[in-house]
């Protein structure tokens, strides 16, 4: 008798290790691998609803472009040096579209690398220079220029070309029906890593322009500011982000240029370097890491561990190395 109650407790212990341990591995694997397959999350931001098709949008950021339409449905927002120090944007759009989206304007060689993390995107865009037209048909994508779409775009009368030229994303994705659904880029998502700084305030700036990022604990998330200014949709929505990342790398010189003579940078982002990630009120040192165009980019601490992001939109600024 003695010996079957010995035998109980012992197995009824075996239960209870081993009934914790898988829920450390549950949670571990939540942190590590973000959300699990299947259960409906957006790889791109953490939460519910992914969408079915990538459509990745090139926006205009010069002045005379503000305030942007639609901008706070995208997933992703991408910041890139464009000529004379400038920054375009590049929207990532799945789990939610809005009804306008733009202003739309041309792509750069910059794209093509960047987009090919995401299978193949529709990639909406005004134009291209004719030396880079060979390289948008070649690249695994499908372009979405307003010659393709001649019902997906329409003009605001009431702003100046180039900056009144708008998308209707709806009809861009019935068009796209090859586009590739949301997959795994990288990113991972989960409660918030201990230490980091404490930050209420990060800006980044570009030779010609600026992002200032300023944390609201009330909304939870990052308020964004453009050259010195609050980023608004032209509904009036602040524009936000839960997640950011600011990504140093290499912007170089590239065979392009514009009619002014400017030359078109080039954003690298395959390689590795150092990254800064902004959640929850605080600022983590990361290291990025993409080994080459058809892999996602991870984000680790310090340590190595893969960093995760808090669920929500996610911003990334790819800034020019110091």
């Amino acid at each position: 008798m003695r010996r079957r109650a010995a035998m109980a407790r012992t197995a009824t212990r075996r239960t209870v290790l081993l009934t914790a341990a898988l829920s450390l591995l549950a949670a571990a694997c939540q942190t590590e691998d973000g959300d699990g397959d299947g259960d409906g999350r957006s790889p791109f931001t953490g939460e519910q609803g992914a969408g079915e098709k990538v459509l990745a949008v090139k926006i205009d950021n010069v002045r005379a472009a503000r305030p942007h339409t639609g901008l706070d449905k995208a997933d992703i927002v991408y910041i890139e040096q464009v000529e004379a120090g400038l920054t375009r944007i590049l929207a990532i759009l799945a789990s939610d579209l809005p009804e306008s989206l733009g202003p739309v304007r041309s792509a750069r060689e910059s794209d093509l690398e960047l987009l090919r993390q995401f299978g193949t995107p529709a990639l909406a865009y005004s134009g291209v220079q004719s030396r880079l037209r060979p390289l948008v048909e070649a690249a695994p994508l499908i372009p979405l220029p307003p010659g393709e779409l001649t019902d997906g775009y329409v003009r605001d009368p009431s702003r100046s070309a180039p900056h009144n030229l708008y998308l209707r994303p709806d009809r861009a994705l019935r068009a796209a029906s090859g586009a590739s659904a949301p997959r795994d880029i990288g990113f991972r998502f989960g409660s918030a890593p201990s230490g980091g700084r404490k930050t209420g305030e990060r800006t980044v700036r570009f030779p010609a322009a600026s992002f200032t990022f300023d944390w609201s604990s009330s909304e939870k998330r990052w308020l964004v500011s453009m050259d010195g200014s609050p980023a608004r949709t032209n509904g009036s929505d602040r524009l936000s982000a839960a997640t950011v990342v600011v990504q140093y790398v290499t912007v170089r010189p590239s065979d392009y240029g514009d009619r002014s003579g400017s030359n078109t940078p080039y954003t690298e982002t395959v390689g590795s370097g150092r990254a800064l990630v902004l959640r929850d009120g605080r600022e983590y040192e990361a290291e990025w890491s993409r080994p080459s165009a058809s892999a996602g980019t991870t984000f680790t601490d310090t340590e190595g561990r893969r960093l995760p992001f808090a669920r929500g939109p996610v911003w990334v600024v790819l800034a020019p190395v110091d």
